[in-house]
Parts: C-alpha cells; structure tokens; sequence
C-alpha cells in the first residue's frame, strides 16, 4: 500500500502515452525528467506519419465533415417518413426501444420529421423491458404502445416478454428491423440479419409479416393493429427491411395509407345465452368465476349488475380486475390455504358455475396434489353445470401450452364475455320472477356476511408480526395502503394474490385500473418494466402508480427504471426484499421433504445473499429518489412519506424493505 504522505503521482500525459505505445511504459513516464517533455513535439510529428497510427486530431480537423456524403434531394423524402405517418394513422402516443442500426432510419424519421410527438421514442435499456412496458401499458391505457426492437438480437432479449403478452392475451405491436439484402449488407448486419425474422416467436404471436415496400408496409401496419386488438388480442410483429426505410422517394408521391376498422368483439349466440341465463336463475347457489374478463372498465360494470342481479357468489382469478375486492358478494378472500380463486368452500356449494374468459377452468373445479405421486381430485359436485364464456375456443396454437388442461363443460359459448353480457343480463332479468327474486335475497345477504367475516379476519391476520424485523408483508401492504388511500391510486405491479395476498384482501380495489394483472406467462423481470408501462399510461390521468416490487424480479432488468427517470414516469416502487427466489426455495425444499433428506439446504442456489443487494444505492445511481434498507416497521412510515411526496412532484422513487418471506 502506497505511503499517504507521498507526493500524488501525476496523471499519464496523453504525448508520453502516444511515445510509449505500452502501458509497461507507465512506470517509467511517471518519473521521466523534462528531457522527455523536450522530445514531445517531433515525437508527435513521427507518430502523425507512421503507417497504421492514430493522428493527433485538431479540434477544427474533428469537425470537419467527411468528404464524400451522399444527401438525399430537396424533392425527396427517406422512406421512413411515410412509415411514420402510418403510425401516427394508428394513434400510438409512444414507441419504446432501445436503439438498434437495423431502424435507424426509422428511428430518425420518428424524432425529427415526427417530432418525437405521437409516437414519442421512450429510450429502453433492454428489449424485454421495452415490450412488457407495452404489456403493462395496455393494460393501464386500452390501447396498444409500440415497440422496435433490433433484428435477431433484440428479438431474442424481447422474446420472454414477448411470451408474457402472448399468455395474457395482450396486443403489443412490434417493429423488427433487418436487413434482407444480403449484398447491400454491413458486416454486422449479417449476423444481425435474418431470413425470417419472425419465425423465432410465431408460435406466441397472433401475426406476422415482412413489407415487401411501402404501400405494403401500410397495408400490413394497419391490419397488424387491427389483428392484434381483435379478440382473443395478441401481440403481432412487422419486419422492416432497412433499406425500405433509408432508400428515399419523392416527397409528391402518392401513398395511402388505409382507414382502420376495429371489429365488433363477438358476442354469444342469442339462443345459448337464454339457455345459460336459465341454468343460473334456476340454481341454488351459483357461482360467477372471472378472469380476463373484463376488457374496458365496462366489464367490470356489467360483471356487478349480473351478480347482483342474480345475488350470486363472485371468485376474482385476477388476470384483470373484474369485481371490486370489498363488494359484498365478492368470496375470493374467503380462503385460508391456497389460491383464493380456486376457493374449496365456494367452488364446492355451487351448482351452476360460469367461467367468464377464464383461461384454467380445470383447476377452478378440480384439485391437483403436488407431492412425491401426483393426483388431483373434483372440487365441484359431480352434476355441477359448468358454462363456459371465452374467446379461447376461437384460437389456439399447439407448440406452446399454455391453454391449460381441457375441461369437460355443459355449456360452451365461443364468445367474448364482457360483450356477452348485456345480453345475459337482459335474459336473466326476462327470466326472474318476482318470487324468484324475493328467494334469491336471503342467498345474497348470506354472502355479504360472510364476505364482512373474511373481511374482519383478514385485519386479524395482519396484525400478526406486526413488530416483527425483518417487515411482515402484511405491515408492508397496510402502511402502504393507509398513506395512499386517498390518492387516485394504482397498483401496477404484478404483486397482488401473492405473499398471503395481502393487498387483495387489505385494499379496496373497484376501479379496474387499480390492478393490471399478472405476468401471464408466469416470466419473472415482468413486474418491473410493467410497472413503468402501466405508470407510463397513468401519468396523463394523474392517477398514483405504485408498486410492489420483487427483489428477483426487479434484478431481470433494473435499468427500466431509470427509463422512469429520464421521461419524467412518477412511480413509487416499494421493494418487497426477501432476499430470495423464495417460491424456488419452497419448491427445493419441497423436493427435500419428498425425498426425506431434510431442508436445511433447501435454500442454496435460490438466495440472494452475500453479499446482499443494497437496492437504493443500485437505482439512486440511475437518478431516482431512493430510501433504505428499511427493516425497523417503525421507520417504514415516515420513509413512504418522503418518498410518496417525490412521486406526487413528477419523479419515480424507490424504498427499500427488508421482508419477511411471507
């Protein structure tokens, strides 16, 4: 260790670098008398005139442009331009992305004869964060974000991403650049190149194409936005070829760009929904099961008026929200173990169950028994009527599974749901007496306390550990949700039925923006840029985004949130630092018990200790406002003050909270 007291050694002079060529010279520069200083200048000139050096640059000579440059004509226009007067055709307010040379040309058309307006480039650290920040904005906005992504290489980053919308049945319009010339090709293009583009994610896209020129581009741009928002929605993806973006036209040529038409959503054949409003009105004890039902804010409207109508249990599967967490015929947090949508009391009354857009019906009314032999049980009554609504029937892919185990039902209507049900209710209400009616009461009132129980012995619950250090999550969710109340609120991160479910069953969600949803196809690193997406749509209402935030997860791809940071995203992300993969330690440990081994090592591979990740100090690098580590429960309030109040200026802020596991 070198001797404070030393004199500081002074800098290597850039003149003695460019003598010495090496840096085993360092050491004797450093000491060099000014002998060497004398040499500087006619050392300068030789290294100027050697063949293979690097001259010394002028301020004026790096200035100077090159000398041949090929401008493209007053009366011409990069080809690129139309291509983004097709976009702005579609409406898009953003387009995410992190840069690429294969959209160059496109990317320079969006920021300056666009005007980084509508679409506005929004920079991405990673391709994946960039398309579940589309995920998420979807499912904050309506409507679909952009995405461009460079050619093999960013696609595969984008592809998990890419799989997530695609299990969640969300539209998110992706632009490919490439190169398809192979003579016209730079040297990096060609390992950036591709023949088919799309091919490495056509089995979890709904549509594809490759513009052969511009009038085809327009064709295929308007009809991939009308695919992708059709139900079932999906994402879909254009390729663009590089040289159809930069090869210029004329500024007075003639190109159309076509009139978008949205379909109607199918709704149920009218015969099949009288028949299902008769199973329900005439049941004992039905059940309405919801997943990716409601669509618009609509849905979730309707889905109250057929429950109330019919005062029936309501169970929430939580792809959307489609039923307001404290209604009184709400039963999805009437549970103890296990997923609350596959709720065994409920599920087990019901005979007549209608699953609406619900995308895993087997596991509603059945039990599957993960130990050492697997086995699975009916949870319904055997002549249970089960009725199904959803867009599922009407598409499917094979290679991917993610359409779930097939289950027998009575009644299937190959329809979208939430325009289903205006129809249903009118049936319903044409088919209710007034006797009817007056019976069907007592079943609501039964629900509605049942629901206040649940309601009381979920507070219980939380106040468990509530002085506990590390943080209880259930602490966690309430001191969160006691300072946020008030605020047109949004929870846009994916966490939601897990660790306990605290913020289901703590919370009052009834507007359908205040939670988006899940990954869909279960990929960690969604949460995080989804949560930026949804905020992202949420700052032109000047709702409060707030989100839970996994530790795993956040790790997947942290620069999204400094993606938050540069535009201006106001986000408070709260991490739920456990410092592990912990459903992975469960499953390891799992494993230990099956195989009577113990599970003292079930925790190794799957935690994020030693050193552990001081998460405010990662993301206070980024520019955003950050507070932690935080494992006294007595410190968690005043610090989601601070940082609640940096949010409501306009700027992202992050806590860091130490967690229980559960």
């Amino acid at each position: 260790m070198s001797d404070p007291t030393d004199p500081k050694p002074e800098s290597l002079p850039r003149r003695e670098f460019l003598k010495t060529g090496t840096l085993a010279g360092a050491a004797a520069i450093a000491g060099a008398s000014t002998t060497a200083d004398a040499q500087n200048s006619s050392a300068e000139s030789r290294l100027a005139g050697q063949t293979g050096s690097t001259p010394i640059m002028t301020a004026e000579t790096e200035a100077t442009p090159p000398a041949d440059v090929q401008v493209i004509a007053e009366d011409e226009r990069g080809g690129s331009d139309f291509m983004v007067d097709v976009l702005k055709s579609l409406e898009f307010d953003y387009i995410c992305s992190n840069p690429g040379s294969s959209f160059r040309g496109l990317h320079e058309s969006i920021i300056n004869y666009g005007g980084n307006e509508a679409p506005e480039f929004i920079t991405c650290t990673h391709e994946e964060s960039s398309v579940a920040m589309a995920h998420g904005y979807f499912k904050a906005e309506g409507k679909p974000l952009a995405v461009m992504a460079h050619g093999t290489v960013g696609l595969q980053h984008a592809a998990m991403a890419v799989y997530n919308a695609w299990c969640d049945r969300v539209p998110v319009y992706i632009i490919l650049g490439n190169h398809s010339d192979a003579a016209m090709r730079r040297a990096a293009e060609w390992y950036h190149g591709v023949q088919d583009a799309a091919d490495m994610v056509r089995d979890y896209t709904k549509w594809d194409d490759n513009p052969w020129s511009l009038g085809h581009f327009a064709e295929s741009a308007v009809r991939a936005y009308k695919v992708a928002m059709t139900p079932p929605m999906a994402p879909v993806v254009l390729v663009l070829d590089g040289h159809l973006q930069e090869d210029p036209i004329k500024r007075d040529a003639a190109m159309h760009i076509p009139r978008l038409t949205i379909p109607v959503p199918p709704q149920g054949e009218s015969g099949a929904v009288e028949e299902a409003a008769r199973m329900l009105v005439d049941a004992e004890f039905p059940v309405l099961v919801a997943d990716r039902c409601a669509r618009t804010p609509r849905g979730m409207e309707l889905l109250i008026e057929l429950a109330e109508t019919l005062q029936a249990a309501v169970l929430d599967r939580g792809s959307r929200l489609n039923f307001p967490t404290r209604h009184p015929l709400n039963q999805t947090h009437r549970y103890s173990n296990g997923p609350p949508a596959m709720n065994r009391p409920i599920i087990s009354r019901a005979d007549v169950i209608l699953g609406l857009e619900v995308m895993d019906f087997w596991s509603t009314v059945n039990s599957l028994r993960d130990q050492l032999h697997r086995s699975y049980a009916r949870v319904a009554q055997p002549d249970a009527k089960l009725i199904s609504i959803s867009t599922s029937d009407l598409y499917i892919r094979s290679n991917y599974q993610d359409f779930r185990r097939m289950q027998e039902v009575d009644l299937a209507i190959a329809a979208d749901a939430e325009a289903t049900l205006p129809s249903l209710i009118e049936a319903v209400n044409r088919l209710l007496t007034r006797g009817r009616r007056r019976e069907i009461e007592a079943r609501g009132a039964q629900l509605a306390e049942a629901s206040r129980v649940a309601d009381e012995q979920s507070r219980v619950a939380a106040s468990y550990a509530w002085n506990a250090s590390p943080i209880s999550t259930a602490r966690l969710c309430a001191e969160l949700y006691s300072q946020i109340r008030d605020e047109d609120w949004s929870l846009v991160s994916s966490y939601y039925s897990d660790g306990g479910g605290w913020p289901r069953r703590l919370w009052d969600f009834d507007r359908s923006y205040q939670w988006l949803g899940h990954a869909g196809g279960g990929g960690i690193g969604y949460g995080a840029p989804a949560s930026v997406g949804g905020a992202l749509a949420n700052r032109r209402h000047g709702r409060f985004s707030v989100a839970i935030q996994t530790d795993g997860d956040l790790m997947y791809a942290p620069g999204v949130l400094w993606t938050a940071a540069h535009h201006g995203i106001p986000l408070l992300s709260v991490m739920n630092n456990n410092r592990a993969y912990h459903m992975e330690v469960m499953h390891v440990q799992r494993m230990c018990n099956a195989r009577n081994r113990g599970i003292d090592r079930g925790h190794v591979g799957s935690v994020i200790t030693d050193p552990d990740i001081d998460y405010a100090k990662m993301v206070e690098g980024m520019g955003v406002y950050t507070e932690g580590p935080i494992d006294k429960p007595a410190d968690l309030g005043p610090a989601l003050a601070r940082a609640i109040a940096v949010v409501k200026r306009g700027e992202p802020a992050l806590v860091d909270v130490v967690t229980q596991v559960r």
